[in-house]
Parts: structure tokens; sequence; C-alpha cells
């Protein structure tokens, strides 16, 4: 089965095959930037968002199990680096599969994290008190439970279609989602009275960016599932697999957006660079006017 992540032929093997492994350049040099940014970051966000699980807050929940989905693909690409001239191991073959895994759970996860803040806004008063941390810890057990159901029935079905039908529409299921809940979303912002404008912000900042996170880093590995000629265009299958590879990055500017004062401060930075821009230009125009004079 071709995974996500494999760089290799989709026969691939391993065992006494000598082959040794070939990744493009530049997947192996989005591979040590990612990591080299995105892990000390995730680890801090994780454990930042885990000090407002324990006051009680749910709504981190979701992003806390995203960025672990993060977490086992930048353990996944330590492999990938440490074993990219060797000959192909089992530890590199099932690492494809883990990784892969993990990718769906995050597909699911943000789909939790849109449907949540499409329900904080739409539902208030039923999303505060039918919320609890324990359904939600359930939920996160069932995506979990879900990816890992859909990877082994993929495995199972590919022998017989040779295609990976099953991940294209686990893939594909949450698009519409996605889009329902931010539609949805702008639509019950005006009768929301309940919830402050930080928090309006902040939810549709999420849902924007989980949004453009799926449609411009997935939707490329999607189409390379689906289509055998977009598999057989080189520049594409490495344009796909490089964008699936910077998706961890993109999860983390959800931390942003789930700590309260967090996204009006990055606000009020633009807000203030582009005064100073505009104060610096005055000044300019002005010196000039008085060279003329």
């Amino acid at each position: 089965m071709e995974d996500f992540y494999n760089t290799t032929s989709q026969n691939s093997s391993y065992g006494n095959d000598q082959r040794k492994i070939k990744i493009p350049d530049v997947i192996y040099v989005t591979n040590w930037i990612v990591l080299s940014i995105g892990l000390p970051l995730t680890i801090l966000a994780i454990h930042a968002l885990y000090s407002l699980v324990r006051t009680n807050h749910v709504a981190p929940i979701y992003v806390i199990n995203l960025l672990i989905s993060d977490l086992i693909l930048f353990c996944c690409m330590i492999v990938w680096l440490k074993e990219s001239e060797t000959p192909e191991t089992i530890i590199l073959h099932y690492s494809y599969k883990v990784a892969t895994i993990a990718l769906m759970a995050s597909v699911g996860f943000m789909t939790c994290v849109a449907v949540e803040r499409y329900l904080l806004i739409a539902w208030p008063l039923w999303y505060r008190f039918k919320r609890s941390i324990k359904t939600s810890v359930v939920v996160c057990v069932m995506v979990w439970i879900s990816a890992l159901i859909c990877f082994v029935l993929n495995n199972l079905t590919f022998v017989f279609l040779k295609q990976s039908y099953l991940l294209s529409i686990y893939l594909l299921l949450p698009f519409p989602v996605l889009i329902f809940s931010l539609a949805g979303t702008f639509k019950a912002l005006s009768a929301a009275t309940s919830v402050s404008s930080e928090e309006k912000r902040r939810i549709v900042g999420a849902l924007i960016l989980v949004l453009l996170n799926y449609t411009l880093l997935f939707l490329p590995t999607v189409i390379r599932f689906l289509s055998e000629k977009a598999r057989d265009e080189v520049a594409f299958n490495n344009l796909a697999q490089t964008m699936i590879r910077i998706s961890p990055l993109a999860d983390l500017v959800l931390y942003v957006f789930m700590r309260k004062g967090a996204f009006d401060r990055l606000l009020a930075c633009l807000c203030c660079c582009k005064s100073e821009t505009q104060q610096t230009s005055g000044q300019t125009i002005t010196v000039s006017d008085d060279v003329e004079a």
C-alpha cells in the first residue's frame, strides 16, 4: 500500500532488499526545517494547553490531541532522517504506517475543532451546559480508533482494488463539514450575543485556519491518491508530500487562537507595525516637501 509519507515506490519492501532510500532534496530539507522548528514548539504548546484543561477548559483537548498526532509525525521524521542513507529496514517501513495513522487522526481532530467552534457560536447555551472533559476524551478516543480501523480496512481492500479508496474517502469527508462549520459560524455570529467580540475573532480565525490548512496542505495528497496521473507526475508528487509535511507547523498556529488574549496581542502588534510604517511614510513625505521648498 502507498502511504502518505512513503517516498519510495508503491511496492516497497524491506528485509533482504538492499535498495537505498531515495528522498528528494526538497522533502529532505523540509523534514529538517519542520522538525527543528516544530518539535520544541509543539512540546511547549501541549504543556501550555494542558494547563488550560486542568482549569476545566474543554476546548483545548482536541487541539492537544492534534498536536500529539503531530508529535508522532516528528518522531517518524527522526527515523526517516536517520535512515535516509541506509537500506530500507522494518523500522522505516512501519514508521510510514504509523505516520499515516497519525495524519488521519490529525484530520479528524481538525474536524472536531471546527465543529466545536461552530457549536460555541451557533448553540452557545447548549454547548456550555452539555460540554464536559469526559465527552471530549471519549470523542478523541473514537477518532484514534476510527483512524486505525480505516487504515487496517484500507490495507485489506488495497489487495483487491489496488487503490486507497478508503483513505481518500476518510480524508474527503471532513471537507464539507469544515465548510458547513465556517458558513454556519458566520451566519450565527450576529445572533451570538453571549459570546464576546474577542472570542468571536478567535473562533472565526481558528475556523479559517483549519479550512486553509486542510485545503492547501491535505487536498493535494487526496488528489495524489485518487489520480494515477498525479502519482506519476514527479513534480506534483513532491509538492503533495512537501505540503503534507508542513501541516504540523500550521497546526501550531491554532495554539494562538486557543489562548485568550494571544490573538488580540498579535493583532495589536500588526496594527502597531502598520501605524509605525504609516508614520514613517508621513515623515518621509514631509521631509521631501521641505527639501523641495
